[in-house]
């Protein structure tokens, strides 16, 4: 694997990465580190699928041979609970029947090991352009939720200016519409893991005040989903 040039780093960035290779895992931490991003390894597959379900990324890299759960298990799990950040394989299993199964689970792209790490860099860079594109407009019903600018557009065509913390529990509300969220989850993944559980009832009523109380769906005995304006 060749060396880094001194890539320029972009802002923060969180990435979960699935690696059972433990000396390349950490070396893969601190190469993204030094690019910028906030990194989370995984050294198994359960523990992948845990981390990604319970908190949010904005890419994510999975190995295929990992112990306890599969990447391409672990992919399809994540796809099916609509987790739909964009996902890299990274893998020494190099067939074109490979890599069909890998982008047919889900993933966005696939890159075979040994790799160059300009090239993992640079499309790790595209994977997260995507997701920022992607995240930008999420839909609420018939109106939508412009995260950049933390504003929503109503079916009437009104906007509504949202805080900081409103935006990004709505944005996870919304990124996996059709998943019930737990409180646990929710504080994990848009509070920091603030240990004031009231904190997601809270701004869930900040929510409600603001938009509608359609706006946010209540699952008795779990959580939260996305409602509709």
């Amino acid at each position: 694997m060749a060396g880094t040039s001194g890539t320029a780093a972009l802002p923060s960035r969180r990435l979960l990465l699935v690696e059972d290779d433990r000396e390349l895992g950490h070396m893969l931490v601190g190469l993204f580190t030094e690019q910028g991003y906030t990194v989370d390894l995984a050294l198994e597959g359960q523990t992948g699928l845990h981390l990604g379900l319970s908190r949010a990324y904005d890419v994510l890299i999975v190995d295929r041979g990992l112990p306890a759960l599969d990447g391409i298990d672990l992919l399809r799990r994540l796809r099916r609970q609509a987790v739909t950040v964009p996902v890299l394989v990274l893998t020494a299993f190099g067939s074109v029947s490979d890599r069909v199964a890998g982008l047919d689970a889900g993933a966005e792209d696939y890159l075979v090991k040994p790799f160059e790490i300009e090239e993992l860099l640079a499309r790790v860079r595209a994977l997260h352009r995507r997701n920022l594109d992607q995240a930008r407009l999420l839909p609420l019903g018939a109106g939508w939720l412009d995260a950049d600018s933390h504003l929503v557009r109503l079916p009437t065509g009104e906007q509504v200016a949202l805080s900081g913390q409103e935006c990004r529990l709505l944005s996870a509300l919304a990124a996996r519409p059709r998943q019930v969220h737990t409180r646990r989850s929710l504080r994990q993944r848009v509070f920091d893991g603030a240990n004031k559980e009231s904190i997601v009832d809270t701004y869930v009523y900040y929510l409600r005040n603001k938009l509608g109380p359609g706006v946010v769906c209540t699952v008795r005995g779990v959580g939260y989903r996305l409602g509709r304006l």
